[in-house]
């Protein structure tokens, strides 16, 4: 195959994007991310016409939470630096990244109904102070974990490729995000991730959001290996599915929200399984269908109480029935009702009637 030649005719209105960007930050970023960053660029020379937040939106096709979470995702990478004033309002946005932040403002962006956004220029590339150009090592050194060498982003993408063929459909831009999330910020390893989505969907939860929950979890529980994440997810799948057989919940995993109450009540209440699954029976008993919400409620009132053992629930419901009969019975009286003490049927003074005289007068008054 023959080269291909590149002729450019234009040589006004043009944009100009620095090769930095492209060699090492727009390879692994997610698409809109970088048309936020393009429409910056576009605005660079002509900062009062830079369009507010709303319009960003508008005019990209997405939401203002998107357009906003690209800016936060630039100004992370070190390529822009965001300003706020003293409400918390976004004020200014500043390309260059930190070194930016010392650049007096020059124009802004001012609509009646939006925020002003101010924009400086700032070249990103780096630049040393002798001659030689950055090297690659020096580059990769301000760059994020996953972007300091190319068999980095490769590990990445290959995650990614693995999570489309468990979950069976094109990643989103959320999905993309919440791996990266995963790779970046909780420092998973591929293999770990790899496992972390295989475990959920095994399991029935294709949901990112599932997932994400999961991996927060094995952060807390400070899990870095996949033999943790087992030891882990097989008392979990025990405990679960303990709790759900007691609902006679079967077939299924729990649900997202159910997994929400199993974590807390054995992470924040510290209640032991045997506590829990007595709950639940009384659940089953007091309502007869599953509720984890009137389960919590069952364990939030023996936490109060103190109670941490099957002893301890039934000493309460001892003292309970104590309790109850006290009342029924006040103490001292033995109530044996009277046969002459009147009663709900009986308080009324009995009468009693002449039939012959009530028809003769009956008769009278016709």
């Amino acid at each position: 195959m023959s080269a291909l030649i590149l002729r450019n005719h234009s040589h006004n209105n043009v944009t100009i994007v620095e090769n930095d960007f492209i060699d090492h930050y727009m390879i692994s970023a997610n698409g809109e991310y970088v048309k936020v960053y393009l429409l910056l660029l576009r605005y660079q020379n002509i900062p009062d016409q830079l369009p507010a937040i709303p319009q960003m939106a508008d005019l990209l096709e997405n939401t203002e939470g998107d357009i906003l979470r690209a800016l936060k995702y630039w100004e992370k990478e070190g390529i822009l630096s965001l300003e706020y004033n003293e409400a918390n309002e976004l004020t200014g946005i500043c390309l260059g990244g930190s070194a930016a932040r010392k650049t007096p403002a020059k124009a802004a962006f001012h609509t009646p109904s939006a925020q002003s956004v101010s924009v400086h220029e700032k070249s990103p590339v780096r630049q040393n102070n002798g001659n030689a150009p950055v090297s690659d090592q020096t580059a990769d050194q301000n760059l994020p974990a996953s972007r300091r060498s190319l068999a980095a982003r490769r590990e990445l993408k290959q995650i990614l490729f693995i999570a489309e063929q468990y979950l069976g459909k094109t990643l989103s831009r959320t999905d993309v995000d919440a791996i990266t999330y995963f790779y970046d910020s909780l420092g998973f390893s591929a293999d770990l991730i790899e496992y972390l989505i295989e475990y959920c969907v095994e399991n029935g939860h294709k949901s990112m959001h599932y997932i994400q929950k999961v991996a927060l979890s094995w952060a807390d529980e400070h899990i870095t290996t996949v033999d943790q994440a087992r030891n882990s997810s097989a008392f979990y799948n025990k405990t679960c599915y303990s709790i759900l057989n007691a609902f006679g919940i079967k077939g299924r995993g729990p649900a997202s929200a159910e997994l929400d109450y199993i974590r807390k009540w054995l992470e924040d209440g510290n209640f032991e399984l045997d506590l829990i699954l007595e709950a639940c029976n009384r659940t089953i008993s007091a309502i007869h269908q599953p509720s984890f919400e009137y389960t919590d409620k069952i364990l939030e009132n023996w936490k109060t109480g103190n109670v941490r053992t099957l002893a301890d629930v039934e000493r309460l419901d001892s003292a309970f029935e104590q309790e109850k009969d006290r009342r029924k019975t006040p103490s001292g009286q033995n109530r044996t009702p009277s046969a002459q003490q009147p009663s709900k049927f009986r308080n009324f003074e009995e009468r009693s009637y002449n039939m012959d005289e009530l028809t003769k007068e009956l008769l009278r008054s016709n």
